[in-house]
């Protein structure tokens, strides 16, 4: 019946939608929406750690030395021509790309990417991986070659280092504080660098003029990103023809999407993205208890936000919170102890009693001082999916005799009080990389825990284990693939013996284009890169790889 009504009123938005008019755009303008803003701020500084740069910043205007491409499993170059271990796991060495400018005419030189990692040391809060810590030099041996020495073995800092946007050194030098920057008129490498209109309900990006690449997105002469509010509103827009490429969540994707136009209309949902969280803030009671976060988990019927919630776009969570980019470090030993993750009512009800938390007459649970257990459950405004799961999760919550509720946010202010660790509960996703260190490190490593009230990019829910610092550390010294796979295994059991965090269902990788004016996108049938736009700086791979119909078959005049 839910299902019926979601239809019906979507159909309904879609005839009142048919009236609405078009905004014309110049030839050649790719129509984006990655961000859900009722209106722009005017912000293309890289360093960003609050979610707050307006895209394409970290994956159109700027580049990063590497691109690790999440379905191929492999690093693929991009400003670096070439790297090597030259000492495997403590001197890194990139070769760059020659003949590359930055979007003013000057020359990128190694010069930059030394400057860049400099700057992550002299300003520490931009420096959200601890970079500037684990190493002891970054050189450059001629213009087009870097060396960075590590102060002791890091293997999966590649993924890291290869990812950090580089700046150039004769802008950013003058900059009195990179930190607050707003960078209203930024100059890169990307393909994408100049700012043509900026207003608050939208801005165009142009192509940069001096683009090292040519042939990348060819026809495409600018991205336009108008400001749209929700889910709701993107996919209205996107059904009408009014958006090119985007990554939203879409309810019954194929026929409200797809049959509008088959031609046209395509959608790709691979799930090799993160896992999709309940974080229970740690830092303080009642959640600093894991026996009342596993009592939250068996409260949680996944199945039931999987159909309803996500309309079967995804599954369950596996236990280990390892999402199938990860399925072959899979543990099945610790798995099969994560029966928290697993819906029980009755099991969570028996957990809650023996924390303390007993029902009243009024079937409210209380501690032994008489406060109610009270579960405030913050989400993003506009994004229905997860404004749905959430509301499963409060209603299973209260079913148990805990006051829970669901408090929408701006997406600023949500992620404010993510990285502040100011929330009681909170939907929120988990660090993605080549390996599981990277869920797992931001997860549960002591290291990247801070106060709360500190801005923290990974680890919102200030948990931190030091033996998993130590095991971290073990596995960032080693190539030896048999003792990387025993160290994952013991963070896998760790894991599922603390439940520092809930795994709900691993995040689908939101893709949807239509190709009535560009072409060339991921599929299925061709996936050279995830389609999503949310990746960065992967979502670069598409959009230098997509074109329009009517391009030229000469080679772009930028």
């Amino acid at each position: 019946m839910r299902q019926r009504l979601l239809g019906a009123l979507v159909l309904g938005a879609l005839a009142l939608g048919s009236c609405r008019t078009k905004t014309e755009a110049p030839p050649g303008t790719l129509v984006v929406v990655k961000e859900l803003q009722a209106s722009w701020i005017r912000n293309f500084n890289p360093f960003s750690v609050a979610g707050g740069n307006r895209w394409p910043t970290n994956c159109g205007i700027y580049e990063p030395l590497l691109i690790y491409n999440s379905l191929s499993g492999e690093f693929e170059p991009w400003l670096a021509a070439s790297f090597d271990w030259e000492v495997p796991g403590e001197r890194l060495v990139f070769a760059l790309r020659e003949g590359v400018q930055w979007s003013d005419g000057e020359a990128f030189t190694a010069d930059d990417v030394v400057f860049t990692f400099q700057l992550l040391e002299d300003t520490k809060a931009l420096d959200v991986h601890n970079l500037a810590a684990r190493m002891d030099a970054v050189s450059a041996r001629d213009d087009h070659t870097v060396v960075i020495e590590l102060s002791e073995p890091f293997v999966p800092g590649l993924a890291w280092i290869g990812h950090q946007t580089i700046v150039p050194e004769h802008i950013w030098s003058e900059v009195d504080d990179p930190v607050i920057h707003t960078n209203p008129d930024p100059v890169g490498t990307g393909p994408f660098t100049e700012v043509l209109r900026f207003e608050t309900q939208v801005y165009d990006i142009g192509r940069n003029p001096h683009y090292w690449n040519p042939e990348a997105a060819k026809g495409i002469e600018r991205l336009r990103m108008p400001a749209l509010p929700s889910n709701e509103a993107a996919n209205l827009a996107l059904i009408h023809g009014e958006i090119d490429w985007t990554g939203t969540f879409i309810p019954a994707v194929d026929r409200v999407f797809v049959e509008r136009d088959p031609e046209h209309h395509h959608y790709w949902f691979p799930l090799v993205g993160s896992t999709i969280f309940l974080y229970a803030n740690t830092a303080a009671p009642p959640f600093d208890d894991p026996n009342l976060r596993r009592a939250v988990s068996m409260a949680i019927d996944r199945e039931l936000i999987v159909r309803i919630a996500m309309h079967n776009t995804t599954v369950p969570a596996h236990p280990t919170g390892l999402t199938d980019a990860h399925k072959a470090w899979r543990d099945p030993t610790a798995a099969a102890k994560g029966t928290w993750v697993t819906h029980d009512p009755a099991a969570a009800a028996e957990l809650l009693d023996a924390a303390g938390w007993t029902l009243d007459a009024k079937g409210q649970r209380r501690n032994a001082a008489g406060e109610p257990l009270i579960a405030e459950l913050q989400v993003v405004t506009g994004w229905s999916d997860w404004v749905r799961a959430a509301q499963i999760i409060t209603a299973d919550l209260r079913a148990l005799g805990i006051d829970a509720s669901v408090k929408s946010r701006d997406f600023g202010a949500w992620m404010e009080g993510l990285n502040r660790g100011t929330f009681s509960l909170s939907l929120g996703w988990a660090q993605e990389g080549p390996t599981p260190y990277n869920p797992y490190q931001g997860l549960m490593s002591a290291e990247a825990t801070k106060p709360v009230g500190e801005t923290a990019p990974a680890n919102w829910h200030r948990f931190g284990s030091e033996e998993v610092d130590v095991l971290l550390r073990a596995f960032e010294g080693t190539t030896d693939p048999e003792l990387q796979r025993a160290i994952i295994s013991r963070l896998q059991h760790i894991f599922v013996d603390e439940a520092p965090a809930i795994p709900l269902f691993p995040s689908p990788s939101w893709g949807q284009y239509n190709s009535a004016r560009f072409d060339g996108f991921p599929s299925a049938d061709d996936p050279y890169a995830l389609l999503s736009p949310h990746k960065a700086p992967e979502s670069l791979l598409v959009l230098s790889s997509i074109y329009a119909k009517d391009a030229p078959t000469s080679e772009n005049t930028p």
